[in-house]
């Protein structure tokens, strides 16, 4: 899980370093921000990245295939007046061409020891007290596992 962790940041900075201000594990540190909480410090936008889930599946006593989950969290700091009108409309429109962006380089692409490659299968926005916007989108894959056999001395 490591290496896909690893994969995942190095493929979005790969890609998008030059237009979010961090790339992370996601900890919950846009709930501690919006709870008021000590938090481990983030900057806008940013890409959150989580391994939520997986479900294994035995293959032979030491080989295991796991379907995982991968979510990430693209988030923004939202200062803009964007109603109709505004002149500002467009910054709404950058924000979801970003996401869109991401998507782009996930989707489709296989990491180094997945046996598939990441599959978008939910996306939703929300937002969060303080004027943060969230574009927050699941993938799933296969990994396979070699577990090592630990002989008792």
């Amino acid at each position: 899980m490591e290496q896909l962790f690893n994969d995942l940041q190095q493929q979005i900075a790969s890609r998008m370093g030059a237009d979010v201000s961090l790339i992370d594990e996601d900890c919950g540190q846009l709930e501690a921000l919006a709870s008021g909480e000590d938090q481990y410090p983030v900057t806008f936008p940013c890409v959150l990245i989580s391994i939520p889930e997986t479900l294994w599946d035995n293959l032979k006593s030491d080989l295991q295939h796991g379907k995982t989950t991968v979510t990430t969290r693209l988030a923004f700091d939202c200062y803009d007046d964007t109603h109709y009108g505004s002149t500002q409309e467009h910054a709404a429109t950058q924000r979801l061409a970003l996401a869109n962006r991401l998507n782009s380089y996930l989707h489709g692409w296989r990491f180094n020891g997945c046996a598939t490659v990441l599959i978008r299968r939910a996306s939703r926005q929300f937002s969060l007290p303080g004027g943060i916007k969230v574009y927050e989108t699941e993938y799933t894959t296969t990994v396979a596992d070699e577990i090592p056999q630990n002989s008792e001395s």
